[in-house]
C-alpha cells in the first residue's frame, strides 16, 4: 500500500482549536475516505487513489492526530476498499489514478523534459548571446513557462477530464480549443516519432565494430582495387552517413527519389514500441516511465564526468557561457528563449491537462508545477554543459589535427596553400538540431576509447527522452477521444491502437529522399505558432470566462493554499500578452527573413539553403488552419445552433469534504483584487465579460 504518512492540511477553527485539538475517530475517517479516496478502473483498484496520497498532509502540521490515527488510517481504508457499501455513488465513467504520486511525476517530467532540452537550447544559447542567453530565457521562464504550466495541471486536475473535455465544460463556446490541442499533438506525435526511429537506427549500427559513421565506405572495382567515396571525402564520414546512408536525401524537397526501406521499418518498429508501452494504461505502465524517465539522467551524468575530463572540455564551456550582452538588445533573442521555454515544457498539447485529471482531486499541482518546471529547465542547463564540454572535445581534436598538419607542411618548406587553423571556427560550427545529435556528437563519439559503448549509451538515451515525450502527447489525443464518446463501444486500447496504426500509415511520408526535408517543414510549422495561439486561448478561457476568482478558489479547495497574486496576474495579463507578442514578433520576423530549409548537395558535400516552394508554403498554412480553425468554428457553429460536441455531465469532484477538510471559510475579494481582475459586486469580472457559469454537482451529505 502507498505511503500514508500524511492527515489532513488544516481544520477550520471550530474543528481543531489550538486550545483544544481534536483527533477525528475511526467513523469520521471511514466516511471522509469512503468520499474521497476510492478510485476504480475495471476490476483493478488503483492503490495511488485508493489511498490517496495527495490528500493526506504531512504528520508534522498535526502530529496530535497523526500519531493517534495513523494505524487507524491504515484499517479504515483497508475496510473502505473492501467494504463497497462505505462509498456514495458516483458516475459511471470511472477515470484511471496513476499508481502512485512518484509515477505521476516522473511521467510529467519525462513528457516535459525531451529531445530540446538536450540539443536545442544548447545551440540557442550559444547562438543568442551565451551566457546572456539565461536573462531573457528565466525571465519568459518567470512570466510565461511556469503560470501556464501551473494553469494546465489545476484546470486537468479540478474539472476531471481531457483537453477537450475541459475546455467544453468552461463555456460550450471553446470547446474547439481543446480539438485544436488534440489535431496539433496528432500532427507532432506523426513528425516526432521519426526522431525516434532516426535514434533506433543508429542504435542498432552503434555495436558495430568499426562504427559505420567512423570512415568513409570503399567503392570496389572488377580489378580488385577500391577507393574512397568522393562525396564523403568532400564533407565528413558523420556527414555522409547522416544524409547519405541514413536519411538518402535528395537535392531538394522536389525530388523524391528513392524510397527508404530503412526508415520504413524504423517507423513501424518506433510506432508498435509506443503503442505496447502505451496499452498498458497509466496504472500498469509505471515499470515503463521509471526507465523512460530516470535513464536519459544517469546517462547524462556519466557524459557530464567523461565530458569535463576531456581536453578541450573548457573551452566548449566558455565558449557556451561566456556573455555577449549587446545581443539582449535583438528581439529575436527574447522570441527564441520563449520559444524554448514554451515548446520545452510541452504547453498546450492537452498532454499536461490529461495527466493531471488522472490524479486526486486534491492533489498539490502548485508544488507539481514547480518542480517539474524548474527540474526542466536544470536539465536544459545541464544537457547544456554536457554538450558543450564534448562539442570542445571535438573542436580541439579538429584544431590540434589541423596545426599538426600545417606544421608538418611548414617543416617540409611547404608555405603555400597552409590550411587555416582556427579554434572558434569550429567552436562556431556547432551545429543545431538533428544534426547535433547525428553529426557532431557522433564525430565526437568516434574519438572516444570505447565508441561503441558510448554511442549505444547516447542513442538509447535519445530514444528513451523521445518515447517518454511521445507518451504525453498521444495521451492528450487517446484521453480527449475517450471524454469525447465519439466511439463509445469501442475501449481505450483500441483507440490507441487505431492511433499508432493512422501515424504508422501516414508516417512513410518521411521515408524516402525528402522525407527530412518534410519533417523539417512539420517541425518549423506544424506546432510553433499553433501552440501559441492555443495556450493564448486557455489563459483568455480561465481568466476571462471561467473567472480568475472562481479558478483561485477551486486551486484553494484542491490545494488548502489560494494561488499567490502573481499567478494571477500572470494568468490575466502578462502571459498572454507575452504570447502575443512572441506570435506577432514571429510571424513579422518571417514575413522579412522569409524561410528556407538546409538542402544537401552531392557535389558539394554540404548543405545549402533553399527557398520553400510554393506548394509547401500551403501545406505549411494548411497544417496551420487545421489546428487553429477548430477554436472559431465550434464556437460559430454553436451560435448557429450545431453542437460539435455532446455535452456531458461534469466529473465528480468532492468540493464540501474538501471545503471541510482544509478547513476553508468563503472569503470577499480584497480591493486591491477588484481593482486588478475587475471584480463586480455580483461576482462578474474581468473588462465587461462577464464569467459562463459552470455546471456543478455536489454530493449530498449522508446522515
Amino acid at each position: 500500500m502507498a505511503n500514508t504518512a500524511h492527515l489532513f492540511r488544516r481544520q477550520s477553527s471550530r474543528d481543531l482549536a489550538p486550545s483544544s485539538p481534536r483527533t477525528l475517530d475511526n467513523f469520521e475517517l471511514k466516511e471522509l475516505r469512503g468520499r474521497l479516496v476510492r478510485v476504480e478502473n475495471g476490476s483493478r483498484i488503483s492503490m495511488y487513489g485508493a489511498t490517496n496520497q495527495a490528500f493526506q498532509s504531512d504528520l508534522n502540521d498535526h502530529p496530535q492526530a497523526a500519531s493517534a490515527t495513523l494505524p487507524e488510517i491504515k484499517e479504515a481504508t483497508h475496510e473502505v476498499l473492501s467494504d463497497p457499501d462505505m462509498c456514495p455513488e458516483r458516475p459511471e465513467d470511472e477515470r484511471e489514478s496513476w499508481d502512485s504520486k512518484l509515477t505521476f511525476l516522473l511521467a510529467t517530467i519525462g513528457y516535459a523534459v525531451g529531445l530540446g532540452n538536450v540539443w536545442r537550447f544548447p545551440y540557442l544559447a550559444q547562438k543568442n548571446g551565451g551566457g546572456a542567453f539565461l536573462v531573457p530565457y528565466f525571465i519568459m521562464l518567470a512570466i510565461q513557462g511556469i503560470p501556464i504550466f501551473y494553469l494546465e495541471l489545476a484546470i486537468g486536475q479540478r474539472l476531471r477530464k481531457g483537453a477537450i473535455g475541459v475546455w467544453q465544460q468552461v463555456s460550450p463556446y471553446l470547446g474547439g480549443i481543446g480539438i485544436s490541442s488534440a489535431v496539433v499533438s496528432y500532427i507532432v506525435a506523426l513528425y516526432y516519432n521519426t526522431i525516434i526511429a532516426w535514434c533506433l537506427i543508429y542504435f542498432l549500427h552503434s555495436f558495430e565494430s568499426p562504427l559505420p559513421w567512423a570512415e568513409c565506405p570503399k567503392r570496389f572495382y572488377k580489378n580488385f582495387t577500391y577507393d574512397l567515396e568522393p562525396e564523403c571525402l568532400s564533407s565528413s564520414p558523420t556527414q555522409y552517413y547522416w544524409y547519405r546512408s541514413t536519411l538518402m536525401s535528395s537535392p531538394s524537397v522536389d525530388e523524391p527519389e528513392v524510397f527508404n526501406y530503412n526508415v520504413a521499418i524504423a517507423l513501424t518498429a518506433a510506432w508498435f514500441l509506443v503503442y505496447l508501452c502505451m496499452v498498458q494504461g497509466i496504472t500498469e505502465s509505471s515499470k515503463v516511465v521509471y526507465i523512460t524517465a530516470i535513464f536519459p539522467y544517469v546517462v547524462l551524468i556519466i557524459f557530464f564526468f567523461r565530458g569535463i575530463t576531456l581536453k578541450g572540455a573548457s573551452d566548449g564551456l566558455k565558449h557556451l557561457f561566456t556573455p555577449d550582452f549587446d545581443r539582449l538588445t535583438d528581439p529575436v533573442v527574447w522570441l527564441e528563449a520563449g520559444t524554448q521555454i514554451f515548446f520545452s515544457l510541452g504547453l498546450g498539447f492537452g498532454g499536461l491537462i490529461a495527466f493531471s485529471s488522472y490524479n486526486p482531486a486534491n492533489n498539490n499541482c502548485y508544488r507539481d508545477a514547480l518542480l517539474v518546471s524548474v527540474t526542466n529547465c536544470c536539465t536544459s542547463m545541464f544537457a547544456g554543459v554536457v554538450v558543450f564540454s564534448i562539442i570542445g572535445f571535438k573542436a580541439t581534436s579538429t584544431f590540434d589535427s589541423c596545426m599538426e598538419i600545417k606544421n608538418n607542411m611548414m617543416t617540409l618548406n611547404k608555405t603555400t596553400n597552409l590550411p587555416l587553423c582556427d579554434l572558434q571556427k569550429e567552436l562556431d560550427n556547432s551545429a543545431s538540431g538533428t544534426g547535433l545529435a547525428f553529426i557532431i556528437f557522433t564525430e565526437a563519439i568516434n574519438q572516444f576509447p570505447g565508441a561503441q559503448l558510448w554511442a549505444v549509451l547516447f542513442f538509447l538515451m535519445l530514444f528513451t527522452l523521445g518515447i517518454d515525450s511521445q507518451f504525453g502527447t498521444l495521451e492528450g489525443v487517446a484521453t480527449s477521444l475517450v471524454d469525447m464518446k465519439l466511439f463509445p463501444q469501442i475501449s481505450k486500447e483500441i483507440i490507441i491502437g487505431i492511433l499508432c496504426f493512422s501515424c504508422s500509415i501516414l508516417s512513410l511520408m518521411f521515408a524516402h529522399g525528402a522525407g527530412s526535408y518534410i519533417f523539417q517543414l512539420m517541425d518549423s510549422f506544424a506546432g510553433n505558432y499553433t501552440l501559441l495561439i492555443i495556450a493564448f486561448f486557455e489563459c483568455i478561457s480561465v481568466s476571462y470566462v471561467y473567472g480568475i476568482k472562481r479558478f483561485a478558489d477551486d486551486i484553494e479547495l484542491m490545494t488548502g493554499s489560494r494561488p499567490g497574486l502573481y499567478w494571477m496576474i500572470c494568468w490575466k495579463y502578462v502571459s498572454p500578452i507575452a504570447m502575443i507578442s512572441i506570435l506577432t514578433a514571429s510571424f513579422f520576423d518571417l514575413a522579412i527573413k522569409g524561410s528556407s530549409y538546409p538542402a544537401w548537395n552531392s557535389l558539394k558535400g554540404a548543405t545549402e539553403p533553399l527557398e520553400w516552394p510554393h506548394w509547401c508554403i500551403v501545406v505549411a498554412i494548411l497544417l496551420i488552419l487545421s489546428s487553429i480553425s477548430w477554436i472559431p468554428g465550434v464556437a460559430i457553429c454553436r451560435l448557429v445552433g450545431i453542437k460539435i460536441i455532446e455535452e456531458t455531465d461534469p466529473a465528480w469532484f468532492p468540493v464540501n469534504e474538501l471545503r471541510e477538510v482544509h478547513g476553508i471559510v468563503p472569503v470577499e475579494p480584497t480591493e486591491l483584487e477588484r481593482t486588478l481582475f475587475c471584480i463586480q459586486a455580483d461576482g462578474s469580472e474581468g473588462l465587461c465579460c462577464p464569467t459562463y457559469s459552470l455546471r456543478e454537482e455536489v454530493l449530498e451529505e449522508e446522515e
